[in-house]
């Protein structure tokens, strides 16, 4: 009797379990009913192949106007020989203390053997007799108020004995460096220094924000206060 009742229990057990497992054809699964299929299961295209739905029936689209590829992150549309542009080319670009230490660092490698550790222009190769002309002296009145837009090109195009480092440092490495030559000439009678995010007298003139604020504050001040 006991034998029959296992027996029987295993079989229900079996049944139960096949029909669980409803293969439903060739699915492995049943999922139900699915509200808007078409969601759910969305149809891919590959790139270069039709697409109904778009005008040009292209699947390869063009990246959204202004958008900036993933490692080009700033652009540098600046082309040689544009110098009228060179006076105005800026970047929106501010940096931290550390990075400003990092242009430091890069100035003395690439930099300092001609303009000098000083950017006097006394680098060991003119010092050395190695050059008849003196490089730029970034302490001297022509080039302690020039735009860093000129300096850039001169670091991405070279100007006169001084060949391209456009392959020595990227995009951002040229910034950097060139923030750190502002900070310096902004110590020795330059103009303000803007490229940075630190405090007055370190690496930034952040020091006019406050004067926004307190003119403000004066002028709610000065406003009528009603009862």
């Amino acid at each position: 009797m006991n034998k029959t009742k296992s027996i029987l229990a295993a079989g229900l057990i079996i049944g139960l379990g096949m029909a669980a497992c409803n293969t439903n054809g060739s699915m492995h699964r049943n999922p139900g009913r699915i509200y808007a299929p078409d969601m759910v299961y969305s149809r891919a295209y590959d790139a270069y192949t039709p697409n109904p739905n778009f005008a040009d029936s292209q699947t390869s689209r063009l990246p959204v106007p202004g958008t900036i590829a993933m490692g080009h992150e700033l652009p540098d549309h600046l082309k040689e020989g544009d110098t009228a542009a060179y006076k105005t080319y800026t970047t929106m670009l501010r940096f931290t203390e550390d990075q400003l230490k990092e242009g430091g660092r890069l100035f003395t490698i690439y930099c300092a053997i001609c303009h000098g550790p000083n950017l006097d222009g006394q680098g060991p190769l003119f010092t050395s007799g190695k050059f008849a002309a003196m490089p730029a002296n970034f302490k001297d009145p022509k080039y302690l108020n020039m735009p860093i837009g000129q300096m850039y090109a001169a670091v991405k195009f070279g100007k006169n004995a001084m060949g391209s480092y456009a392959s020595q440092l990227d995009i951002k490495q040229r910034w950097q460096v060139l923030a750190y030559v502002k900070q310096q000439q902004s110590k020795n009678g330059g103009a303000a220094f803007t490229l940075g995010t630190g405090p007055m007298g370190t690496d930034s003139t952040k020091a006019a924000a406050p004067a926004k604020d307190s003119t403000v504050a004066q002028t709610s001040a000065a406003a009528p206060k009603h009862s």
